[in-house]
């Protein structure tokens, strides 16, 4: 066939993708439903009461300037930092063990904890109990922004400013952690996990730097970028472009749940999201499902629902995502721990098969048990 013949087929199927595409903008705009409002929660000071004995004091370094006094308590602390890798202010969640100040010999394992969509960890509510009760590792929890999507921006010249997350992540917030904290830097006794779009950047951050992270989460995780999932392109793009405001209607003096900051270019990230000519390749590139393989070291569990059968639910969509990833496990015969509790029931009393933090809550306490256990049983 010549390229005049393949050239209206391939048009069709650029129409198709691109009416999946705008068919999601709305759909998947909404923010994640998860235990924290939509936007920046006021600071920690203000929603938890301090602690005498203080969070511990931490020192700036390696791009990273504390701001302000860190809030909380000894073992539930957050700190606020500003660096030139990403524009604005950034507070970065740390969970101690309840003994951590009792033993000044032992070193700990660490968890990066990656929340969703619309989260921030100045607010409590991320401290899941689970997280807050495991007892043998450190668990920290980094800004991703409200669509930082855990990537460093292909466009640096958009109105929302630097947004190199990424790098802010692994090439900062981490080797701050280990100077100042007693945590284990080997990769057997480090773990990446998330929830959401911190589903996809858990996945992503192990896939691009295995050397760094021996455990990988993904609970209702964004698992799938490329042409398989354009409903999944549509929300990012939906991010990017605030598309979701027009639903917002007029102003009743809180903030649209749809506004994920200034507007910017649906190109922003990873470039055009249209399957034209190969022209999303970065796309495809950044896709997590398509990149298994690279976890063939890592330990890896995959958590979702089903949101009952519901496309307006995100869940009926990260369902999709994560059979398409046990599928590929299976054909790469990588071992793996896959939970699909459909609708909830028997997953908590707070789980109904949603995208929420009841369903999540719950994936914690099955996981947090196998990952304390993973990191002691690693030499």
């Amino acid at each position: 066939m010549t390229p005049a013949r393949l050239l209206p087929a391939r048009r069709r199927r650029a129409r198709t993708a691109v009416a999946a595409l705008a068919a999601g903008l709305l759909l998947l705009a909404a923010p994640a439903a998860s235990a924290v409002p939509a936007h920046p929660a006021a600071p920690a000071a203000l929603s938890e009461a301090a602690d005498p004995a203080g969070p511990p004091p931490l020192t700036d370094g390696f791009g990273l300037t504390q701001v302000g006094t860190a809030t909380g308590s000894a073992t539930n602390f957050v700190i606020t930092v500003t660096t030139p890798q990403v524009a604005g202010q950034h507070t970065i969640r740390i969970l101690l063990p309840a003994d951590y100040a009792q033993h000044p010999e032992r070193r700990y394992p660490v968890l990066y904890f990656l929340h969703g969509a619309s989260d921030n960890p100045s607010d409590p509510a991320l401290a899941y109990p689970a997280l807050t009760a495991a007892q043998s590792m450190i668990t920290v929890i980094p800004d991703g922004g409200l669509r930082g999507w855990y990537t460093d921006w292909l466009d640096q010249g958009t109105a929302a400013g630097a947004q190199n997350w990424e790098t802010f992540h692994l090439n900062q917030v981490l080797p701050f952690v280990d100077a100042n904290l007693r945590t284990r830097t080997d990769r057997a006794h480090r773990a990446v996990g998330g929830l959401s779009m911190g589903g996809f950047g858990a996945l992503h951050y192990a896939q691009d730097r295995p050397e760094l992270f021996g455990q990988v989460l993904t609970m209702s995780g964004a698992n799938d970028l490329s042409t398989d999932e354009m409903i999944l392109r549509g929300a990012v793009v939906a991010m990017l472009t605030n598309a979701g405001t027009v639903l917002c209607g007029p102003s009743d003096g809180r903030p649209c749940g749809f506004d994920y900051g200034p507007t910017v270019s649906s190109d922003a990230i990873f470039g055009t999201p249209y399957p034209v000519f190969n022209a999303d390749w970065r796309w495809n590139a950044a896709d997590p499902a398509s990149r298994l393989a690279l976890l063939a070291h890592t330990g890896i569990a995959v958590y979702t629902g089903n949101g009952n059968g519901n496309p307006a639910d995100m869940e009926f969509w990260a369902e999709g995502t994560a059979k398409r990833v046990k599928d590929r496990l299976d054909a790469l015969k990588l071992p793996y721990h896959y939970v699909d509790y459909g609708d909830g029931t028997g997953w908590g009393a707070d789980c109904h098969g949603g995208h929420t933090a009841g369903c999540w809550a719950q994936d914690l306490v099955d996981y947090v048990p196998r990952l304390e256990a993973a990191f002691a049983a690693a030499p």
